[in-house]
């Protein structure tokens, strides 16, 4: 194993489960879809607009549904589609989200809408779909959200986004009290910097985004495979005790910027920090 590459993964099967990844057609999304594939399950991704190839792993292809997940009706249209399809769901991964950088002080109460409808609306109205269908099932389900390092420290520059997912967390605890009768667990992931085709662009390619890499503990960003594997295991037996819980992907956190700052001016020859 080296620095740059994750290590082993798990196995687990999930023949016969079927399993939704929301915004599962790129990026992070993609890899949850592929891994779930590669253990045997039966997956299904939505978007807006179909991938030109469908996420797939050995001779496993994931099917694609077009589904806003803004709007509440097509999250209960696509859940009851599956479950007329496929007989029911047994997996939901709220995975779609996101949002562009913007100034606090001027950004449009619009902006600020779109944002949270996107990252903490659209996973409530899913997981209210998902319900309806798993509550009716003798093994329930799991419902798996996809939260951020922005939901437990300060975001800048992406308030809307920090507090959407905050919220995301509140709502994975709150869902799973509630619904812990029905047999649904709900659990989230906290995920840190993960090297995608957008963050590659974000932090000026591969040579950007492995300097970003060596702030972290573990000296290198995550692959969506790192967050993939959490979601396996949080959807698997071996977590069927586990509900109403954040798990931390990140490699060990972002180091405070201040420690870098104290060693600069100590190599530097100028006072120690306190």
């Amino acid at each position: 194993m080296t620095r740059e590459q994750p290590g082993p993964r798990a196995t687990f099967d999930f023949a016969g489960s079927r399993v939704l990844v929301t915004g599962g057609t790129s990026g992070i999304g993609r890899g949850i879809a592929e891994a779930f594939l590669a253990c045997h399950a039966m997956v299904i991704v939505c978007g807006r607009r179909a991938p030109a190839q469908p996420p797939a792993a050995g001779a496993g292809r994931a099917e694609f549904r077009a589904c806003d997940v803004r709007e509440a009706g097509q999250c209960r249209a696509l859940v009851d589609e599956i479950r007329h399809d496929h007989g029911g769901l047994d997996v939901l991964v709220n995975n779609a989200g996101g949002g562009p950088e913007a100034d606090s002080a001027s950004c449009s109460p619009a902006f600020i809408e779109k944002v949270i409808r996107l990252n903490l609306t659209s996973a409530f109205l899913m997981a209210q779909a998902a319900h309806a269908v798993m509550k009716d099932q003798p093994a329930g389900g799991s419902i798996i959200n996809i939260s951020s390092v922005s939901a437990v420290r300060a975001s800048p520059r992406s308030a809307a986004y920090g507090a959407a997912k905050a919220g995301l967390l509140n709502l994975t605890e709150s869902l799973a009290m509630e619904w812990g009768p029905d047999r649904i667990r709900v659990n989230a992931l906290i995920v840190g910097l993960v090297a995608t085709e957008n963050s590659l662009a974000h932090y000026g390619g591969a040579a950007g985004t492995a300097r970003v890499g060596q702030m972290l503990p573990l000296q290198r960003m995550g692959a969506p495979g790192d967050v993939a594997q959490a979601c396996l295991f949080l959807a698997s037996p071996a977590a069927a005790y586990i509900s109403g819980a954040r798990l931390a992907v990140h490699g060990g956190g972002e180091k405070p910027v201040f420690l870098d700052l104290a060693r600069l001016a100590r190599e530097a020859g100028g006072p120690a920090a306190e």
